[in-house]
């Protein structure tokens, strides 16, 4: 059972990663159910993400913390995939 975060307290940091990652992922797939393309989810989650922490931290923060994207991507931090792609 997944618990929901009503009361971010009542978590600790990684029970609320957790959870907040199984809510989107479910979000993910109903999304993927009625149609829509993952390309298309996976910007509008990006866009969704960015205009939330640049609510919370302010456009300047969040442009430097998005310079850091490129290595991370190219390091593999964000595969979920193994081996090369061909």
């Amino acid at each position: 059972m997944t618990t929901e975060c009503r009361n971010p307290a009542a978590l600790n940091r990684a029970d609320q990663k957790s959870t907040a990652l199984d809510m989107i992922l479910g979000a993910w797939d109903q999304a993927l159910a009625k149609g829509c393309a993952p390309e298309t989810i996976a910007t509008s989650a990006i866009f969704a993400a960015l205009a939330d922490l640049i609510d919370v931290y302010g456009e300047d923060v969040v442009a430097e913390m998005t310079k850091r994207l490129p290595e991370r991507v190219n390091r593999g931090e964000f595969s979920m995939r193994e081996g090369p792609l061909n």
